[in-house]
């Protein structure tokens, strides 16, 4: 989102002509980078309190961990708040405890000062990254205004440009492998350091780092060059920053990864060598069975419309998730069960409906076709499924979160007469496109049965969402006109429904 590309609107490169060589005990404080977003928070206040929460929690973080080495990284998240903050540090590998954590006192000074009430902000110094968002974004590794700083004059010894070059190419290719993702050496001359956030991974550590090295490739003959991103930092100079004792045996994660390469190639050899025969031996039967057709069953209505299932999740993760469905995560009750809000193990936040069933076959019908229908919608105004769980007679289903929950809360709650025409405009087309598809641009019906304003939902741009469809059926095109006239009554309206009465029966109520 717009929100989230913080160098955009407000860049900050603070570059002097002479850097002055790192000492060693030291929080290398040099500012790099500095960006705010160009939203503010609301309310404000709300935002502060919670990011001045997530601050202290980061700092208490980097100050337990900072006994002997360096590279102290912390995330914090205060979800729950009335205006949710989620923030992340993180210190170079060779910056030691005290110093990791006046780095990040700088940081928090610089995003304080220049950033104010902004719903994002990033700070990037020598020794440290600061970041903070109104959403998770823990699993980001680049983003656009990702940038180089190429500093000092030409160095005049041979060869040096093509050995700064060399030895970032290699330390973009070791340091995913290493452990904490970040990996210093020397060599020729030159010393370089290359590190990632914790949690992007291996693979966006890798993405992150090749567009670090095509930022940096530009610097070289200069004797200093740092390249920033959102998941990575890489630097290279002609004068030590970091102690000896910091520098790791590249050789050693170069060798694994081309050992993984050949045994990969071989590996792949001969399941190629098999997939081959048995592909083969799946086309001879298919030949010679061509007649022989699978078919659903009888009154099988999924087998028809051959749909897809959601991606399963495990139980323990969405009760970690949701604090044990604790009642202060609650976002709302339904007719089926309720809804909580939840911060997975990646930073994403989401919603988790609790289905309230009995150990029926009757139930677990219910829910094989809930899950089955709605992982298989996909439309702007209707709100996604991400995945389901199922422990014993407990039914979990996660579906995207919409931070700024239901519109009855905007009709009647208290937001009541803050939305503007337009976005009232909006959210009405949005309804009907949504229910459009539902009804007829679907490959099957779809019949809500439901449809209320605590039923539409709300993302960050006031864009309607249709969710709840826990009553939902899957009917072929010729029993849908049956189904309208004998759907179960709605408050007081007891006459034949028709496709606009359904539409037209969330307005009056």
């Amino acid at each position: 989102m717009a929100r989230f590309l913080l160098l955009l609107p407000a860049l900050a490169l603070v570059a002097t002509s002479a850097w002055a060589p790192a000492a060693f005990a030291d929080p290398q404080a040099t500012l790099l980078n500095l960006g705010c977003s160009q939203y503010n928070a609301t309310p404000a206040s709300a935002f502060l309190a919670a990011l001045n929460s997530t601050f202290a929690g980061l700092r208490a973080n980097l100050s337990a961990a900072g006994g002997g080495g360096g590279g102290g990284f912390a995330t914090a998240a205060e979800p729950r708040a009335a205006a949710p903050a989620f923030a992340m540090a993180q210190c170079r590998p060779y910056v030691a405890g005290r110093d990791c954590v006046a780095c990040f006192d700088a940081a928090a000074a610089r995003l304080r000062a220049a950033c104010g009430a902004a719903n994002g902000g990033r700070a990037i110094l020598d020794g440290c990254a600061l970041r903070y968002e109104s959403a998770a974004f823990f699993d980001q590794s680049t983003l656009p205004g990702n940038t180089q700083l190429c500093n000092g004059s030409a160095v005049d010894a041979g060869g040096f440009a093509d050995a700064a070059r060399a030895l970032v190419a290699d330390l973009a290719a070791a340091a995913p492998r290493a452990p904490g993702l970040a990996a210093a050496a020397a060599r020729g001359g030159v010393y370089a350091a290359a590190q990632c956030v914790e949690t992007v991974g291996e693979a966006g550590c890798a993405q992150c780092l090749k567009v670090a090295v095509g930022n940096i490739d530009g610097c070289p003959p200069n004797s200093d060059g740092r390249a920033v991103d959102a998941g990575c930092y890489m630097r290279y100079s002609d004068r030590p920053f970091f102690p000896a004792n910091a520098t790791v045996d590249l050789a050693v994660y170069l060798r694994s990864g081309k050992k993984s390469s050949q045994k990969g190639a071989i590996i792949g050899g001969i399941l190629g060598g098999v997939a081959f025969l048995s592909l083969v031996g799946l086309l001879t039967f298919l030949l010679i069975h061509r007649s022989r057709k699978l078919k659903p069953r009888r009154g099988d209505i999924l087998g028809a419309t051959e749909l897809q299932g959601p991606t399963s999740f495990y139980y323990r993760d969405l009760k970690a998730a949701t604090y044990n469905f604790n009642e202060k995560s609650k976002l709302g009750e339904g007719g089926f069960g309720d809804v909580y809000k939840g911060l997975l193990k990646n930073g994403k936040t989401v919603a988790v409906k609790k289905l309230i069933v009995m150990e029926t076959s009757r139930a677990k019908a219910d829910f094989e076709s809930e899950v089955k229908l709605i992982s298989n919608v996909h439309h702007r105004n209707l709100v996604r499924l991400l995945g389901c769980s199922r422990k014993g007679s407990e039914f979990l289903l996660v579906y995207e979160y919409m931070a700024n929950g239901s519109l009855d809360k905007f009709l009647y709650g208290e937001r009541h007469g803050t939305l503007n025409w337009r976005q009232r405009f909006n959210i009405i087309v949005g309804m009907a496109r949504g229910l459009a598809y539902l009804h007829q641009e679907f490959h099957v019906c779809i019949i809500h049965r439901d449809i209320k304003s605590s039923n539409v939902l709300l993302d960050d741009d006031f864009q309607p969402k249709i969710a709840d469809f826990g009553l939902a059926r899957l009917l072929p095109d010729d029993h849908r006109a049956t189904l309208l006239q004998n759907m179960q009554s709605m408050a007081n309206y007891q006459r034949r429904l028709t496709h606009t009465a359904l539409v037209l029966l969330f307005w009056k109520y």
